[in-house]
């Protein structure tokens, strides 16, 4: 399968103003979550719900009005964090951004997974008081972590099937996974055999990640984010049994028949600190973390319209 475009190569450009902005915010939202909550599952409850508070706090604080999908599992309440912008054409058609919040037993979970909420905020926050043609819907995810990963407590599980039985014209879903680790050194890319004849062995880019179905909508993001973005970027769509390839949120909407893609720094094939207690928020670029996340942005907004 071709992907489109070609990924950027080069020195990067300076900042721009707004990506040095958005630096500061992603860094606050990672040390918050990483930092003064630090280890966040149904193993440390109270630290749980302090990340739902907050993070729906922090939607309110953008003008939004985020409700909660609440279920039970393991003993405890457990929520997913939704919050919504309207459509004004096309307002059954639904553009999912999601990442989950929670972190695995023993970690802080910086890159994995703060990183990813702290793009879904800024994002949420960029696209506040403007007006698309299609409805866009963030989902702070819960549960994603073991051990609920791939299960009917999973929290991206609950949403899909919720929106399954409800006949939710869901056309894209974008997971946001890891997005706050690179590096230049030769080497310091992995991958599982054999997609390291075919991959660069340096960890400077982001990766967007399909299984063959979601194909269409992986073609058209990537192709937005190379035209727009001076980012290194790229792209794989591949069966689901690749080791890797269905590792997040996303793997919950291939499962109801709903297009998906993950989008990620490859999280443990390029970063030795995943599920570890190491995972702490200076580990991570928040440079390039910027500058994807303000990449997002420009490919999402071409999705709502």
């Amino acid at each position: 399968m071709i992907i489109p475009g070609k990924s950027y190569r080069g020195a990067l450009p300076p900042l721009t103003e707004q990506e040095s902005t958005t630096v500061k915010r992603l860094e606050d939202d990672v040390k918050m979550l990483a930092s003064s909550i630090e280890e966040r599952n149904t193993r440390l409850y109270p630290a749980l719900i302090e990340a739902e508070q907050y993070i729906a706090k922090s939607f309110e604080y953008m003008g939004y009005s985020p409700t909660k999908e609440t279920y039970d599992a393991v003993g405890v309440k457990v929520s997913n964090i939704i919050a919504e912008l309207p459509g004004t054409v096309k307002i059954d058609e639904i553009v999912v951004i999601g990442a989950h919040y929670d972190s695995a037993p023993g970690t802080p979970g910086a890159n994995d997974n703060a990183s990813a909420v702290a793009g879904l905020l800024e994002i949420a926050r960029a696209l506040k008081g403007r007006q698309f043609e299609r409805t866009v819907r963030f989902v702070a995810f819960v549960n994603e972590e073991p051990p609920f990963t791939w299960t009917e407590l999973m929290g991206s599980l609950v949403h899909a099937t919720g929106a399954r039985k409800r006949n939710e014209n869901i056309i894209a879903i974008l997971c946001l996974e890891c997005l706050g680790v690179y590096s230049d050194k030769p080497g310091s890319q992995l991958y599982s055999p054999p997609l390291e004849r075919f991959y660069p062995d340096t960890a400077n880019f982001i990766a967007f990640c399909s299984n063959v179905y979601s194909f269409p909508l992986l073609r058209k993001c990537i192709k937005e984010f190379r035209k727009t973005t001076s980012f290194p970027s790229e792209g794989i769509a591949a069966p689901e049994r690749v080791e890797g390839i269905s590792w997040s949120d996303h793997w919950s909407f291939w499962k109801e028949g709903y297009p998906a893609i993950m989008i990620t720094d490859t999280a443990f094939f390029r970063y030795s600190h995943y599920h570890n207690s190491t995972d702490t928020p200076d580990k991570l670029d928040y440079e390039r973390m910027a500058r994807v996340t303000e990449g997002l942005k420009r490919v999402i907004q071409k999705l709502l319209d």
